[in-house]
């Protein structure tokens, strides 16, 4: 039986997923002409995960709150809070321009107040600048739901941290693919040094099609679609032998980087880019 910090954000994040598809489905059936778009529904699964983690799993989580800020445990709870609300609002498809401002806003505080910091403490950490540009890459698929000018900041995060990773990953193929983070791509998967070229190599197509504007949602769509593949083919495998909160957190954080590009493919029109956001 898993720990209550792997059953419960687990259960959050497939409850929430199924719920962000039964909202995809009914959407399709009302209107035949809208593209389908899996970016919410796969985002709202990992938020709610991760919300539900900061709740259940509290005091451990904490220890990431700079020491400077006061109340840490209540701004754990907070963030957990925030997380799930942003969940709700992702799964269901209302509020979204709301929600996915503040949520856009809240990672760009984690970055200005925890990574960033880390970064300059120990610049020559490959880790702190992976964690850095990752939760810039959320926030900027955040905004993209956003809309307006948000939209363009996100393209921007979402592209400069593309490229940073197709870096990391050709420095060092044998990470396992997703997110560069320290996980090594395990010794049974056949050859596993090329999924990180592969990952690489559309990392930097994406990342570089969004700079300069051409093929962008093919570049996206390629791209995601690897990224899921890797949570189906890897990261829930190895959940299943090993429910760990390493492995669930893998999972959840892959899953939040698809969806992340899922919605960088969705708000891009293949004439060029273009936001767009659901509210009500």
């Amino acid at each position: 039986m898993p720990s209550p910090a792997v059953l419960w954000p687990s259960l959050a994040g497939i409850v929430f997923l199924g719920i962000g598809l039964f909202t995809l489905r009914r959407q399709r059936s009302l209107d035949s002409g809208k593209r389908v778009a899996f970016g919410p529904a796969l985002v709202a699964s990992a938020l709610a995960a991760f919300g539900m983690e900061h709740l259940v799993d509290a005091k451990t989580i904490m220890q990431v709150v700079p020491s400077w800020m006061p109340a840490q445990l209540f701004v754990t709870y907070a963030v957990g809070i925030a997380l799930l609300a942003a969940a709700v609002s992702l799964a269901i498809q209302r509020f979204v321009r709301l929600s996915a401002s503040l949520l856009g806003v809240m990672f760009l505080l984690f970055v200005l107040l925890i990574h960033l910091p880390n970064v300059v403490a120990s610049p020559k950490e490959r880790m702190t600048c992976v964690i850095l540009f990752r939760d810039l890459s959320f926030g900027g698929g955040a905004w993209l739901l956003a809309g307006g000018r948000l939209a363009l900041i996100g393209r921007f995060s979402i592209a400069v941290a593309a490229v940073f990773f197709a870096v990391v990953y050709f420095l060092h193929p044998d990470v396992a693919p997703g997110v560069p983070l320290p996980k090594l791509t395990p010794t049974w998967v056949p050859l596993r040094l090329l999924w990180g070229y592969l990952m690489g190599a559309l990392l930097l197509l994406t990342g570089v099609a969004v700079l300069v504007n051409r093929r962008t949602r093919l570049a996206a769509i390629w791209l995601a679609i690897t990224v899921t593949l890797s949570v189906l083919l890897l990261y829930i495998p190895l959940m299943a032998v090993a429910p760990t909160v390493e492995a669930m957190n893998y999972i959840f954080d892959t899953l939040l980087f698809a969806g992340t590009i899922w919605l960088l493919a969705e708000t891009t029109l293949d004439s060029g880019p273009e936001s767009t956001a659901v509210d009500s």
